[in-house]
């Protein structure tokens, strides 16, 4: 059963230490401290974690979780961001590392950086709540993976997390968080806890947010592989000296909805937190509803979700962000095929492309589908469910998006 996260509030402790509550996935986000801009640089979408993704033994109660992620763009000064947003109880850090990841559970030797909170090396999250760490000195080059090591006190049941992560993880029992290596540790394809890292932009930077479902989650790309759309975008803009400085956050939740079930937030309640809150955001790209088609049998389904769209737009230009329609990519001969569902597609997808609603169309239907049955995946791009992509399609996904789109 999903919890219902409590009402916004947001502490400011002394100069550095950010405590913010959360309400319905929403989140209100003030500086830290003097300095910046702050522009995340990697981040990643927190839901309560269903059982079956729970971490394995020996859980992390006073244990050590090592966990890999790969940034955007670099910088020289980073913070960290920490949730227990769907909590019951305090969640206890007693000591978290930042190092360079040189593959594997290993870490790069003499790039370890212990973290701090208001000058304090352990904090505890209350539940509902998010923390961010004090700012430090780290020399990030753009797209490095980054180990980081967290040593765990008292923890929650109910766990915060990302369990769609595309990369291992590791948890060893006891305090391990200065250790090389952790060849013993069990494994897991899960996050937990950790939701956001921020540069302290050196140029005028800023960062894409890419909301979505288990698409721009990366389902159907490989493990450790990086290999997800907003991924292969990442690359492509910082191949480009004129985009170099552009970040991207992928926002994307396995079995989300815009509107209504699903897992995790919808959509429409998770605008605020993830997409309005995260450091330096200047567009987004929506490319979410197949869930909400899918799963439906309301006539209304395509009018909800064109409503709904609207709702998002709204916000975002209520922030001055650019906001970019994703048309919704071919199911057919998936567990989603049915004419009324392929009809709501078609529906939908006029809509983001004729409405001018959105300030821009990607239209990734019109690169993925089959030219021969325009209503299934193109067959070199199916992962096999006739759902969701693989990497080669994630591929074609992100070369299909225009780069002039982030000219700032």
């Amino acid at each position: 059963m999903k919890k219902n996260v409590p009402s916004v509030a947001v502490t400011l402790l002394a100069n550095s230490l950010l405590v913010v509550n959360l309400c319905c996935g929403q989140q209100t986000m003030v500086a830290a401290e003097k300095g910046g801009p702050w522009v995340g640089t990697w981040g990643t979408s927190p839901q309560l974690t269903e059982t079956r993704n729970l971490p394995p033994a020996p859980g992390l109660t006073s244990n050590t979780l090592r966990q890999i992620v790969q940034v955007s763009i670099g910088g020289n000064k980073l913070r960290a961001k920490f949730s227990n947003a769907f909590g019951t109880n305090p969640v206890t850090m007693s000591s978290i590392h930042l190092a360079l990841s040189t593959g594997g559970s290993t870490i790069k030797t003499g790039s370890d950086r212990a973290l701090t909170f208001q000058g304090k090396p352990s904090v505890t999250i209350p539940a509902g709540e998010i923390v961010v760490s004090d700012p430090f000195d780290f020399d990030l080059a753009p797209l490095s993976d980054v180990a980081v090591t967290i040593d765990f006190g008292d923890t929650s049941a109910a766990v915060t997390g990302h369990p769609g992560s595309r990369s291992t993880s590791y948890l060893q029992p006891g305090d391990s968080v200065s250790e090389v290596d952790l060849p013993t540790a069990a494994q897991t394809q899960h996050w937990y806890i950790l939701t956001g890292l921020d540069v302290e932009a050196n140029h005028p930077s800023a960062a894409i947010v890419t909301l979505g479902d288990s698409i721009t989650d990366g389902r159907g790309s490989g493990t450790d592989k990086n290999d997800r759309w907003p991924d292969d975008l990442a690359r492509r803009l910082q191949s480009d000296k004129n985009t170099a400085d552009i970040a991207v956050l992928n926002e994307g939740i396995g079995g989300n909805c815009v509107l209504r079930g699903g897992l995790g937030p919808t959509a429409v309640s998770r605008c605020d937190r993830d997409v309005l809150s995260p450091s330096g955001v200047r567009w987004l790209i929506v490319l979410e509803g197949v869930n909400d088609i899918g799963g439906s049998h309301d006539a209304s389904v395509a009018t909800n979700l064109i409503v709904a769209y609207g709702q998002i737009i709204d916000q975002a230009h209520a922030r001055r962000l650019r906001v970019y329609g994703a048309t919704i990519l071919p199911f057919g001969r998936s567990f989603y095929d049915s004419p009324a569902h392929e009809a709501a597609r078609e529906t939908v997808n006029q809509w983001i492309r004729t409405s001018d609603k959105f300030d821009a169309v990607i239209d990734f239907d019109a690169v993925m589908r089959d030219p021969q049955n325009p209503s299934h995946l193109l067959p070199a791009a199916d992962s096999g469910d006739h759902l969701h992509p693989n990497e080669a399609g994630y591929e074609i996904m992100a070369d299909a998006i225009d780069l002039k789109l982030f000219s700032k």
